[in-house]
């Protein structure tokens, strides 16, 4: 079968090869990063630091990831994503277990800037994959591919949670906890697409790579809706406290709402993308999302309030997704350094987000920080269709 037919068939099947490993690697790194989490609280007691001190510590997983991510666009460009893939999913799978049991500040430090350096390493080659996988398969994908990403963090934070509480040392369930992700890695290593990022002949690009053109404006919405979800996380449970609609105990019951909701958009994602297009998604998204920043932010009711984390986790479930897949159509960069530009940006949103959100809620109030987040968040649904215009015109 030489003729077209066959290699119509031969394209659909690394299509479909190449569809499964995404799906496992993104798996893989909502699992990983959730794994971390429930560890956070022995961390701290095995090294005796207090709160100042273990949120340097944090922060060295963030800047880890960050540096990693701003030179993986060149490792891509000239290797493939496949390389900085498996790198970053087996160094997350090694050093999960050295978080538990490292003892001293400096090597928790060094653990957690190496897991962040993986992490960044997977995350930013990932999302290069799926753009060209994407491409492959000629249909929307990129949503379902995050919805693994957020279904791996439930996984992972439900497994470690449980093999704690049987209990088992923190070292034997971080331990069992790498062994999926080193077997998810081999299943996926052999179906993962091979060549410089989907650009045969690509020329190598810089070690560093800063966005340029249209790639700006991409990363700077990734920054935003990254933002949102960061302010979701961290400050989500003091608004519902502050404004004494939920007791403190059940403060997490907004976040936990939002993360549902946005997995449940994603697993939608593609779908919706295929029957509207981008442009309508990213508005609707962008309505819906601000919809629930006006209930949560007006309503003296504890059932509306929530009912926002579920509007706003549902709207914005979709604009990461949307930004990846026209970083992937833009031509003022070439793809691998696009998709590491929008991604490295992205994260560094998170990274400034909390104290922003901090110091604006210190000058207005934290409803009134959460506004300002709303009146970011009309910038999506303003240039949806600037974004959905990136690539057509060629």
């Amino acid at each position: 079968m030489g003729g077209p037919a066959g290699a119509d068939a031969s394209q659909a099947g690394a299509a479909t090869r190449a569809g499964l490993a995404t799906r496992l690697v993104f798996l893989v790194a909502g699992f990983g990063l959730a794994c971390w989490a429930p560890l956070v609280p022995f961390a701290r007691q095995r090294l005796g630091v207090d709160d100042a001190a273990l949120g340097l510590l944090l922060l060295c997983l963030g800047i880890g990831s960050v540096v990693s991510m701003l030179g993986i666009g060149a490792v891509c460009t000239r290797f493939g994503a496949r390389p900085a893939i498996l790198a970053g999913g087996t160094g997350m799978a090694l050093v999960l277990p050295v978080l538990s049991f490292a003892a001293t500040p400096a090597a928790m430090a060094a653990a957690l800037f190496v897991f962040g350096a993986a992490l960044g390493a997977l995350d930013a080659s990932m999302n290069v994959h799926a753009v060209e996988v994407e491409r492959l398969s000629g249909r929307p994908m990129m949503s379902g591919f995050h919805a693994l990403f957020s279904i791996g963090g439930f996984l992972g934070a439900g497994v470690m949670t449980v093999l704690l509480a049987v209990p088992l040392s923190p070292s034997v369930c971080a331990a069992l906890c790498s062994i999926p992700m080193l077997i998810a890695m081999a299943v996926a290593s052999a179906r993962l697409l091979r060549g410089p990022g989907g650009e045969a002949g690509a020329e190598p690009g810089p070690l560093l790579v800063m966005p340029r053109g249209v790639v700006w404006l991409l990363a700077f919405l990734a920054a935003v809706t990254f933002l949102v979800e960061g302010a979701m996380l961290d400050w989500g449970a003091l608004l519902l406290t502050g404004a004494r609609l939920v007791p403190e105990r059940f403060g997490g019951v907004g976040y936990g709402l939002f993360a549902m909701a946005m997995t449940a958009g994603r697993l939608s994602g593609d779908r919706l993308a295929a029957l509207w297009g981008d442009r309508a998604l990213l508005r609707r998204g962008g309505c819906v999302s601000l919809a629930g920043f006006g209930l949560l932010l007006s309503s003296p009711w504890p059932v509306p309030a929530l009912a926002g984390f579920v509007l706003i986790g549902l709207g914005a479930a979709n604009m990461v997704p949307v930004l990846f897949r026209r970083a992937g159509a833009q031509r003022a960069m070439p793809v691998p350094l696009a998709v590491s530009a929008v991604t490295s940006v992205g994260y560094a949103g998170v990274l400034a987000g909390p104290a922003a959100v901090g110091g604006i809620a210190h000058a207005i109030g934290l409803p009134g920080a959460f506004a300002v987040l709303a009146a970011l968040l009309c910038t999506v649904p303003l240039l949806a269709g600037i974004v959905a215009g990136i690539g057509r015109k060629a």
